[in-house]
């Protein structure tokens, strides 16, 4: 028979209830035993629901309670110094010390953790550190523990663990300068330990993620996975690995993946379907094949019928009992229940499938494979239907959209002057200080923000009595950034709910969910867009309430706008048409709204892109070709202003070092990114690159419940200050603030005025 696999299920809980929990943890008001116990019971509800729906292959260990880098990096005791652990079991609380960081120890506040994304996806892990004189021991038996917690429910699972070699790799050396590899030799008897305890347990497979394989990897890396995968081979005995890849092809490193002493692979075959002629070519009769065949990463709900047609030909060639039908990587990246949402339009629910329906959708294959169609006919011919209707639904089309993108020009992506002639002319105009302070953009959204929010939503509260509701809060917001002194202000975003969903719901094109949470990081959860159909903006978005703020204040305040970029990648995004094609559109409509934000009378205007980088194709081969279209399409949005008008960015938890070109090319006047948690480090990429324009390297990292102290961030600056001249620099939080309380941000921003002014005093 054909065997069914799922790589892991999504561990929020269909109500958020880990999300719920664990910020209850934290508050206080849930003991460390009820928080576990809800954890216990969010894991038996998701391995009873895969069971019910016939999933062969169940994972186990795919749960956290707050990213499964973390979880690795406790399991191999990679635990810096700085927090205390001295061997034994890792508390809670040296865990979420790593995760958040602390505030308020009579010993001093601890950082958290750096945190960056996830390959190429909006999930942020925490990074782990590495010294050259790391050692590694089992700390955490969580493998082991979660599995014996299914089997006594009756469930035999496949532990999923993160594989060695992409765990280094993700890793960051602190101290010298040194590959992480050369740890391998040190991380392998830890992995050897787990598999051995597994195996004593009675598991008879484990699933080792390594998403570096969908990368272009040294030969050093892929001699590091012989060197790994043959060690493990002898110390997992009777145990089987499935190696799982995911995010892309193997391309290049195929043969070294073939020749891995595994008994199984997990191929990717929704990023990369033309790989598997390749690997059935070259992979040996023995070797077990896990074909991902539904999307783990978007919501679209299979074509079956298509699928069965390319899948049935490998299980008649090949033979039934080495093949495994699964998901093209982790469910974490896609809702939970479609089910839940019952206010979506019919239609567009009928394209949809979240995770409990992609579990669905494998099993629906799996039996078509093992009974035949005829034992599957109902939902092979909704399938059907759904995908024709997709297909030709004028819900989809709209062709003053098409016109308006035949009509772009090159000169609609340029700015009239370059940067050096702006910049003098920006310094007439708004008239800014050496180190001129400013945020992100947001501020705290407090519970009675949120009530008020609610309350209009459900129509208890009328439009008028919300929108004065909203201007009072701008107006205190306003006073209270005067009167902390900052140079440029915002004007808070109270009336966003999210930074993407407030500009989807009013773009065409977009949809949303009421119950679609994915998991961003820890408890952030965020509900992307469905962006179904062509984008265009009916009407202005942003301009009431940005003039109105301006309006009370001589000092400029920002404009805010989510990139094109951005809305892009954090949607769940259309898959009939180029994304580059998609992204126009919504450059276009943004265009209208930066154009109508510069006639109301801002003059600064920041377009946040802090998915630019998170959109890099993982192969090198296909950079060029994304960053000329997403530089474009940044700019399509941008350059309509004229020189007076200071455009902004955002970028944040990324990599900047080999896109620096890119960065350089999409001309803004500033550009404010993520450095707290580095310490400046992130800023080599545009010292060594000699970026001409400003730039605001964040002095306070703003996901850490602590308050920095002024002297803290005045050595960060100085830290800036010996990398770049002093007037490119812009004094900032490293990301927005909507998610703090007003007594952890008022005094935090004060203190980063004063480092501002202690630098501006040393600079006269």
């Amino acid at each position: 028979m054909v065997y069914t696999a799922n790589l892991g299920f999504p561990r929020i809980g269909s109500g958020r209830e880990l999300k719920k929990a664990t910020e209850s943890f934290w508050k206080g008001d849930l003991t460390e035993e009820q928080l576990r116990a809800e954890a216990r019971r969010l894991r038996a509800a998701n391995w009873q629901l895969q069971r019910q729906n016939g999933v062969d292959f169940i994972p186990s260990n795919d749960f956290s309670l707050y990213d499964q880098v973390l979880d690795t990096s406790v399991m191999v005791g990679a635990i810096p110094e700085i927090y205390g652990w001295n061997g034994g079991p890792v508390s809670l609380e040296t865990y979420f010390a790593m995760a958040r960081g602390t505030r308020g120890r009579a010993e001093g506040d601890l950082p958290a953790l750096e945190m960056t994304k996830w390959f190429d996806t909006n999930y942020h892990y925490l990074v782990p550190e590495f010294t050259q004189e790391q050692s590694f021991t089992l700390a955490s038996t969580k493998p082991v523990d979660e599995f014996l917690e299914a089997q006594a429910l009756g469930l035999q699972t496949r532990p999923v663990l993160l594989g060695p070699v992409s765990y280094l790799l993700l890793g960051k050396c602190v101290g010298e300068d040194f590959d992480p590899l050369t740890l391998l030799p040190r991380l392998l008897p830890v992995y050897g330990e787990v598999l051995r305890r597994l195996a004593e347990a009675g598991a008879d497979w484990v699933q080792l993620d390594e998403p570096c394989l969908a990368l272009d990897l040294t030969e050093t890396t892929q001699a590091a996975l012989k060197q790994a995968y043959s060690y493990l081979a002898e110390a997992s005995g009777s145990l089987k690995v499935m190696l799982t890849s995911y995010f892309g092809g193997l391309g290049d490193n195929l043969e070294t993946t073939l020749q891995l002493p595994v008994s199984g692979v997990h191929l990717d075959l929704v990023r990369a379907p033309d790989q598997l002629d390749r690997v059935l070519s070259s992979a040996p009769g023995h070797l077990t094949l896990s074909l991902g065949v539904v999307d783990g990463r978007n919501v679209w709900r299979s074509d079956l019928e298509s699928i069965l047609e390319r899948i049935a030909p490998v299980v008649e060639a090949r033979g039934a009992d080495r093949l495994v039908i699964a998901p093209s990587c982790s469910l974490l990246h896609v809702p939970i229940d479609l089910e839940l949402e019952t206010e979506l339009d019919p239609d567009l629910k009928s394209w949809l499938a979240f995770a409990v329906q992609k579990v669905e959708e494998v099993s629906v294959l799996g039996r078509a494979l093992n009974e035949g169609r005829a034992a599957v006919t109902a939902p092979l011919e909704s399938s059907e239907r759904a995908v024709e209707a997709r297909r030709t639904s004028p819900k989809i089309h709209d062709a003053a959209v098409e016109t308006r993108l035949q009509c772009i020009t090159r000169d609609m992506a340029r700015r009239t002057s370059d940067h050096a002639e702006r910049r003098v002319v920006q310094q007439q105009n708004l008239k800014l200080p050496d180190f001129p302070t400013t945020t992100i953009g947001s501020f705290p959204q407090t519970e009675e923000i949120r009530k008020a929010r609610a309350a209009f939503t459900k129509g208890r509260m009328s439009s008028a009595d919300y929108q004065s509701f909203l201007k009072r809060e701008t107006e205190a917001a306003v006073r209270r950034q005067e009167e902390i002194g900052l140079d440029v202000l915002v004007h808070g975003e109270f009336e966003r709910n999210d930074m993407v969903q407030y500009f989807g719901e009013q773009l065409s094109g977009f949809a949303f969910t009421r119950h679609g949470w994915v998991q961003s990081f820890g408890t952030r959860y965020v509900r992307p867009p469905i962006l179904y159909g062509d984008v265009s903006r009916p009407a202005p978005m942003t301009v009431e309430m940005t003039a109105y703020a301006q309006s009370l204040t001589e000092r400029p305040v920002k404009g805010m706008l989510t990139g094109p970029v951005t809305l892009l990648q954090w949607s769940f995004v259309r898959d009939d048409q180029p994304r580059e094609r998609t992204c126009r559109q919504i450059a276009l409509a943004l265009r209208d709204e930066v154009a109508d934000l510069e006639q109301a009378g801002i003059r600064v205007i920041q377009i946040d892109e802090p998915a630019f980088r998170e959109g890099l194709p993982l192969r090198r081969a296909h950079w060029r070709r994304y960053l000329d279209w997403a530089v474009e399409c940044f700019r399509l949005a941008a350059s309509v202003v004229s020189d007076e008008t200071q455009i902004h960015t955002h970028m944040c938890y990324s990599e900047f070092n080999d896109i620096m070109d890119a960065i350089a090319a999409m001309d803004a006047d500033v550009i404010s990114i993520e450095t707290a948690r580095s310490k400046m480090e992130l800023l080599e990429a545009f010292t060594t690159f000699r970026y001409p324009n400003e730039i605001g390297p964040g002095v306070y990292d703003i996901h850490a419940p602590r308050c920095p102290e002024a002297r803290e961030m005045t050595e960060l600056l100085r830290e800036a200050s010996k990398r770049l001249d002093a007037r490119q620099i812009w004094v900032n939080p490293d990301c927005g603030l909507k998610t703090r309380s007003w007594e952890e941000v008022s005094p935090a921003l004060a203190n980063m005025v004063a480092a501002a002014r202690d630098l501006r005093a040393q600079a006269a």
